[in-house]
């Protein structure tokens, strides 16, 4: 079943409002100015690296000063308990920028990336919540209403970890702290990212020293031209967009990791870590998370970003998170909290960019033969391909069991969106972009 003409009026005119609620709003421009996927690429790469017990042994040789680095954990007792006891855990990553040229490079930084790692070792499944950095809350220890991002800033990682739990009832188990400088060492030291660009992407802002240049197509991004793919977000759908983008980079990632060209890159990467990335893990922990990392079967993780709407107070932007939904998306990616639904039930949709829609058209067919009613429409530009949840009874479960039925959906990503952005009056919609 084709949507009608009206209903699709009624989306363009959901995504206009969006742009014009965005527009002019710089600060809200930078919702997530050290993205996402770069976090998590810092993550694994140094994870894995920590994996080989032979480059273990290098690393306690070349790390004997006293410095606060990735490669001197803020523990500094031998004790150790195993870090995959039965219960569920909740690793903290930040992204962090700079104070500028000569500045300590912990001290006084905002957080522009904050997400919560939640990981079961039951399930040995991963999933993860990305806080916007401009959303509206009260900082413990009468430090005031601001954004979150500046609880660092304010506080250092202990004010970010007493602000979540007093603000979500997050409880933090382990930290990760990376500086925005090592996404572009580490991106060039990989030798590059390949990547689908969906559209030609030019732009350039000359304050902000982000300029962007990059052709529609299969390329390989290196590391300026990856912080511009993943902050680019003029493409019609605002930070939408960028979401997406960073997603999808990071399953291209992933893929890069897997190379065996990435073990000659250990020393250089090494160095980089050792420098911009900061932990509160010891040696061994960190081995027991890479192991861990490494076989988490990635069509079983689950990406959410906490909902809400932009809103200006004189100069400042602010992001104001919608209570309900955000409540919902913590009880899901955070207490793994499941309702009984009949997945039979479900209305599916498909969005498709006008080269996928023979392929729209057979799954269409494969859905409707499962029994499901399908809601079709046709978008000029989408970006990657993925699966999108837009209810909460919609299930990783679910979506593995639909990936068995339907072939086309394997190696698809899964997101969990309950502001039901890509819905097409469908509790879960598969969108097919040409990337």
């Amino acid at each position: 079943m084709k949507l009608a003409d009206n209903q699709q009026e009624e989306y363009r005119a959901f995504l206009s409002k969006i742009r014009s609620e965005r527009k002019g709003t710089s600060n809200f421009a930078m919702l997530l100015t050290v993205f996402v996927a770069a976090v998590l690429m810092a993550v694994v790469v140094c994870l894995i690296i920590l994996e080989n017990t032979s480059i273990l042994n290098r690393i306690n040789a070349v790390t004997t000063d006293s410095s606060e680095g990735f490669f001197k954990s803020n523990r500094r007792d031998n004790s150790f308990s195993v870090p995959f006891a039965p219960r569920k855990q909740n690793i903290l990553l930040l992204g962090v920028d700079s104070n500028g040229d000569g500045t300590d490079v912990w001290d006084g930084t905002r957080s522009d990336t904050i997400m919560v790692i939640n990981i079961d070792p039951k399930t040995h499944t991963i999933k993860a919540i990305t806080i916007p950095r401009d959303s509206k809350v009260y900082l413990p220890d009468n430090k005031g209403i601001a954004k979150i991002n500046s609880a660092h800033a304010i506080g250092g990682v202990n004010l970010v970890k007493k602000t979540l739990k007093e603000t979500f009832g997050i409880r933090i188990d382990k930290y990760i702290i990376i500086h925005d400088d090592a996404v572009v060492k580490i991106v060039d030291a990989l030798g590059g990212i390949p990547i689908y660009v969906e559209r030609p992407m030019k732009y350039h802002d000359w304050a902000g020293h982000l300029h962007i240049d990059l052709n529609k197509g299969n390329t390989v991004l290196n590391g300026k031209q990856a912080v511009g793919y993943l902050r680019y977000r003029k493409d019609g759908l605002g930070d939408i967009g960028r979401t997406q983008r960073q997603q999808w980079f990071l399953r291209s990632l992933m893929e890069k990791l897997k190379s065996v060209d990435t073990i000659t890159k250990i020393p250089e990467i090494l160095n980089i870590c050792n420098t911009y990335v900061k932990t509160d893990m010891n040696y061994y922990e960190l081995s027991q998370y890479a192991g861990f990392l490494k076989g988490v079967d990635e069509n079983k993780m689950e990406i959410a970003t906490l909902p809400g709407a932009p809103n200006q107070k004189g100069y400042i932007s602010y992001w104001i998170l919608d209570p309900q939904k955000t409540q919902e998306v913590i009880d899901r990616m955070i207490y793994r909290d499941k309702s009984d639904y009949d997945y039979s039930k479900f209305k599916a949709g498909i969005m498709y960019s006008p080269l996928k829609e023979k392929e729209a058209l057979d799954i269409q067919q494969e859905l409707q033969e499962l029994g499901y009613e399908v809601n079709l429409m046709k978008i000029t530009h989408l970006s990657h391909t993925k699966f999108v949840a837009n209810k909460n009874v919609v299930t990783v479960e679910f979506f593995n069991w639909l990936q068995k039925k339907v072939p086309e959906l394997n190696k698809v990503q899964f997101v969990y969106d309950p502001t039901e952005n890509f819905s097409v009056g469908s509790d879960f919609t598969i969108v097919l972009a040409e990337g």
